[in-house]
């Protein structure tokens, strides 16, 4: 295993909005942005490029104004792995347990 991927396995960084991203600097995490419309795209190709992190939490705000190409780079990457947390604001939709499943672990699970 590279010294990069050692390092990097157990950072976790957030990136969203203000009231997600607060959340997470009240249980101890450094690793917080908050972003607006403008800069997030930028910020979150940063995180992703860094070699920092093992894990970037990313909330649907932030999901929604990626490009499609990056888009689906990340929600196929592994390393590190992007997960989408739902926004605090407006319509909140899940990612069911089957899907998530599929989209990280590339496994499908069919329900009985």
């Amino acid at each position: 295993m590279s010294k990069q991927k050692t390092e990097s396995s157990g950072r976790i960084a957030v990136i969203g909005e203000r009231e997600l991203v607060i959340g997470y600097r009240l249980l101890g995490m450094d690793d917080t942005f908050i972003v607006s419309k403008d800069d997030a795209n930028k910020t979150l190709q940063e995180l992703f490029s860094s070699g920092k992190f093992g894990l970037v939490i990313v909330s649907e705000f932030v999901r929604n104004l990626l490009p499609s190409t990056f888009k689906t780079k990340i929600e196929a990457s592994i390393e590190p792995l992007v997960l989408f947390m739902p926004s605090l604001q407006g319509n909140i939709q899940e990612e069911s347990i089957s899907v998530l499943a599929k989209r990280v672990l590339g496994v499908n699970i069919q329900g009985s």
